[in-house]
């Protein structure tokens, strides 16, 4: 059973916050051993600004990407592999204006009921003259 208790400290002698940290942890507080947490705190971070300054590191990959997709880009320059896109012949060049419906909805469904009628007129009438 741990017992709790208060700490009170003066103005004028307020603890640091490695103290505080020392004290909620349960742990005394050592002056020293807070400076060398410090200086490798700031040893810790000097070093990381170090790697950062650096850059990224230089990768030398075991083979080439292009060796490995080579039969999806080609061997061939860029320049060279590149042609001229040709629309195919069979569906064409369809202006964007002709492939719009200008139609209303009304109009749309009208004309599918007109369809209908039409097709099942004629269903019913070779139908309906072989069996009469």
């Amino acid at each position: 059973e741990e017992s709790r208790y208060v700490m009170i400290f003066k103005k004028e002698f307020a603890p640091s916050d490695e103290e505080l940290e020392a004290y909620r942890c349960g742990e005394d507080w050592d002056p020293q051993r807070a400076e060398e947490k410090r200086r490798l705190k700031e040893l810790a971070q000097r070093e990381a600004e170090q790697e950062a300054l650096r850059g990224p590191a230089v990768v030398n990959p075991n083979t080439d990407y292009k060796d490995k997709y080579s039969h999806l880009i080609g061997k061939e320059a860029a320049k060279d592999a590149a042609h001229t896109m040709q629309a195919n012949k069979a569906y064409g060049c369809v202006p964007v204006a002709n492939k719009r419906d200008t139609r209303s909805i009304e109009e749309a469904m009208n004309e599918i009921r007109a369809k209908k009628r039409l097709r099942q007129s004629e269903d019913e009438g070779p139908g309906g003259a072989g069996t009469s």
